[in-house]
């Protein structure tokens, strides 16, 4: 029987190594997938997924998330980028991260670093914002290629479209976006 979430956050806050396992057990796939999709290695994402799992035992004595699922997805995001990163700078890996990347290079400019740390809290909200803007279907496709960086293929699956539809879609999601950017003052060449 698989625990709930609460049940889970529970037994990380009670120090039990069991959560570990349960976490495993119920999310372990999923968070290798995020981690694989922007890695393109499955030992990398391996690696990711138990940095991931180190990073929550750590995190929870003075955290409790409410979507487990939500928190050990960012968690494993983030490593797998930092990861991602620090392998490939010098070299391109074909990951769906790489690929993603390269689509959404015309709406937000690669700056120096200060900059976008600077900019990185007002594109997130501007971000947010046009998203919300967007219908049920649009979030589902963005937010499936950009922030989980799933392939054209996994992402016409789940939401039953053609891989064309899909190209489609993004291609006419990136051109509103860079509009919507643009309108608030986010200016890219």
């Amino acid at each position: 029987m698989t625990l709930r979430d609460s049940e889970i956050v529970a037994l990380y806050w009670e120090r039990d190594e069991e959560a570990l396992t349960e976490t495993e057990k119920k999310y372990g796939r999923y968070l290798k997938k995020i981690a694989f999709n922007v890695l393109a290695d499955f030992g990398d994402s391996e690696e990711c997924v138990n940095d991931t799992y180190f990073k929550a035992w750590n995190s929870m004595p003075t955290q409790r998330p409410e979507f487990l699922s939500t928190y050990l997805g960012a968690l494993t995001r983030r490593r797998a980028i930092d990861m991602y990163r620090k392998r490939n700078s010098q070299k391109r890996i074909g990951s769906q991260y790489a690929v993603a990347l390269e689509e959404l290079e015309d709406c937000v400019a690669v700056g120096n670093a200060t900059e976008q740390e600077v900019d990185e809290h007002i594109l997130r909200e501007v971000i947010n914002a046009w998203l919300k803007t967007l219908s049920q279907e649009g979030r589902d496709v963005f937010i499936g290629r950009y922030y989980f960086h799933d392939s054209l293929e996994d992402i016409a699956g789940y939401c039953r479209f053609s891989v064309p539809k899909v190209k489609s879609m993004l291609y006419r999601l990136r051109l509103g976006l860079k509009t919507y950017l643009e309108e608030e003052g986010f200016y890219y060449e």
